[in-house]
């Protein structure tokens, strides 16, 4: 056991920060992925289904119409990717990435209580169907944005205590 450690310590497994950045790419990639489908005809009647019973994004397909709702997403998910994106070089931009997965995610996981068919009929509870299935990854997307905005909040925050402090010593 041992000598998988070190051979992992070796390859970088245990660098600072590899897991911040490998979590921050794993979700500008999805956020990105999931934005292109937005773009195309076959997302909107698999979608609309899942917006019209969440009870934070009900109000999409009345304000702009189903293909609009889709595209609304799809240029918010873009947006949340690239402020994610821009989070490697500038951290009050990626914060703002972070809180804007967050919420996206947080909107998602609330569909799940409300969706029709939600559980397999033949066993209810907790087994799912395929649209609660796609949306159950969520949570864990959920959670990695929250560490985000934490991680974030904490570099944030400690940029402008040096900065604070660098301008009080001058």
């Amino acid at each position: 056991m041992n000598a998988l450690i070190k051979m992992l310590a070796k390859l970088g497994l245990f660098a600072a920060s590899l897991d911040y950045g490998l979590l921050r790419a794993s979700m500008i990639l999805t956020f990105y992925i999931f934005g292109y489908a937005k773009f195309h005809a076959y997302d909107v009647p698999l979608l609309t289904p899942l917006i019209k019973t969440g009870p934070l994004i009900f109000w999409l397909i009345p304000a702009f119409g189903a293909q609009g709702a889709v595209w609304f997403l799809g240029v918010s998910e873009w947006t949340i990717g690239t402020l994610l994106l821009l989070g490697f070089w500038n951290r009050k931009l990626g914060l703002l990435g972070a809180i804007g997965s967050t919420a996206t995610f947080v909107c998602t996981v609330t569909i799940i209580p409300f969706l029709p068919g939600a559980w397999e009929p033949s066993v209810g509870f907790p087994a799912v169907t395929l649209s609660s299935g796609f949306l159950m990854k969520d949570f864990v997307l959920l959670a990695v944005s929250i560490y985000l905005m934490r991680q974030d909040a904490e570099r944030v925050s400690r940029s402008e205590g040096e900065r604070i402090g660098a301008a009080a010593a001058n």
